[in-house]
């Protein structure tokens, strides 16, 4: 009976076994018929000849002068410095036609002197850089090839949370490594990288993978491998790729024009807290909230103002502020374009035609706002008027600069010295008198908006006065 108990407790743990394989995917035909596609790219840079090559010893310190000699190479001798330097392994990439276009990272290439593309029948070719776009990450590359294998390119629009995915790659220069894992979200959007709704998987990838292909259990390229959130610089699970619709939108227009136009509104946009929803007489947080337009854009043609919260646009809902750089991003310019706000408690639809958006030295340039009466007030700061040097450093046009803040509304608010307020409770603040009018008769208990310009970024603040 013993014996009997054992067998069948085997025989369950086995069964068991068997139900679980049966429902895991099996990548086997795929990363076959994948893989021939997949390349690794390195890069070759020149070295700068007017910096010597500091010698230094195996904890980082400065070799004494008498023994340098040891150390040095015949070709350094007499002033000589290496013209290249050897080819680093940066990254993958991808074949996406036969004739020898691949995608890859932006920043895999970016300050390359030569792109070298090894295939996988260990061919290496030098790439040229069709073109290459910072702002999604994306580079386009050609080499003299015919007949080359390809990836098929899927949709990633049709992409859904806790799908299968696989990612094929050169982590730490391993070729054609294979890693598989799901979708955890999408849409995601990261610190600096405005125009991708990145796809987040908890595909392992690590340095090397970067442009590399993110597969569907169809054998379709959904997604260029891009970053990863990581704090001791291996993978922690969070991995983020570039939807390939985007990608793909890149690659077009680098292929044809060698650069990439995007759609712009020209708003400074925040997100919307609780409290600020309910100072906008909004059910939930949700939209962008316009803190400022910037002065000759289509937002400013069209009639946006600051205080506006946009609730969607083109029929999309602005759930996050981050949502509209990306719908806004991917229409064409000279496009109308409906944009739905609430205004003063009010829905109502603007009609804007799309602009084309500023590269980043211009945007800089009009993002510096057209930006200090003693007296206390229910806020309980201290207000002086706008002087000349600050009308003319950020540009303000009126507000009051906030010069102390003691404990109260304002401080409970976040309000700092040095602060300017422009608008309070929907109201222009063009001068003390105006803030102390409106100041005066603020309602209580409940969430009001107050804009503010600190260090020359625009923002809204919920102000509560109890």
């Amino acid at each position: 009976m013993k014996y009997l108990s054992k067998f069948i407790f085997a025989f369950f743990i086995v069964f068991a076994h068997s139900v679980s394989a049966a429902n895991l995917p099996d990548f086997k035909s795929l990363v076959k018929e994948a893989s021939p596609a997949v390349v690794n790219i390195s890069t070759i840079q020149k070295a700068d000849s007017s910096k010597g090559y500091s010698l230094v010893g195996p904890n980082g310190e400065e070799i004494p002068e008498i023994f340098k000699h040891f150390f040095r190479m015949p070709e350094f001798e007499q002033g000589e410095r290496p013209k290249h330097q050897a080819p680093q392994s940066l990254g993958s990439g991808f074949i996406i036609s036969e004739d020898g276009y691949l995608l890859t990272n932006h920043h895999v290439v970016a300050d390359a002197d030569k792109v070298i593309v090894r295939l996988a029948d260990r061919r290496e070719l030098e790439a040229e850089v069709i073109g290459s776009d910072k702002r999604s990450d994306v580079a386009l590359l050609k080499i003299d090839a015919h007949n080359l294998p390809t990836v098929e390119l899927g949709k990633s629009k049709d992409l859904e949370v806790g799908e299968w995915v696989l990612a094929i790659g050169s982590p730490f220069g391993f070729d054609h490594s294979v890693t598989a894992g799901i979708v955890s979200a999408k849409e995601r959007a990261l610190a600096n990288e405005t125009y991708v709704p990145f796809i987040q998987t908890d595909v392992a990838i690590n340095p090397g993978n970067s442009g590399g292909p993110l597969f569907n259990l169809d054998g379709e390229v959904v997604g260029i491998n891009s970053q990863i959130y990581t704090r001791s610089g291996g993978f922690m699970g969070l991995s983020f790729a570039i939807p390939i619709d985007v990608a793909m939108n890149v690659a077009d227009q680098l292929k044809a024009n060698g650069y990439v136009t995007r759609g712009w509104l020209g708003v400074i946009i925040q997100e919307v807290n609780r409290d600020l929803a309910e100072s906008f007489g909004l059910d939930k947080p949700a939209g962008a909230l316009v803190a400022k337009v910037l002065p000759d854009s289509p937002a400013d043609e069209a009639g946006l103002q600051a205080g506006d919260v946009i609730l969607s646009f083109e029929g999309l809902d602005v759930t996050l502020s981050s949502d509209l750089p990306h719908y806004v991003g991917q229409v064409k310019p000279g496009v109308r374009a409906k944009v739905e706000v609430m205004r003063a408690g009010r829905k109502q639809t603007i009609n804007v035609k799309i602009g084309v958006l500023p590269n980043q030295n211009q945007l800089a340039s009009a993002g510096q706002d057209k930006y200090n009466a003693d007296t206390l007030n229910r806020l309980n700061v201290d207000v002086v008027e706008l002087d000349e040097q600050r009308r003319e450093k950020w540009q303000v046009s009126a507000g009051v600069v906030v010069r102390r803040v003691m404990p109260g509304a304002g401080s409970n608010s976040g309000l700092m010295v040095g602060d300017v307020i422009t608008m309070l409770n929907g109201e222009q603040v063009g001068s003390v008198a105006d803030f102390n009018r409106i100041a005066s008769s603020l309602p209580v208990n409940r969430s009001l908006p107050m804009r503010i310009v600190r260090r020359g970024s625009p923002m809204f603040i919920p102000l509560r006065v109890e």
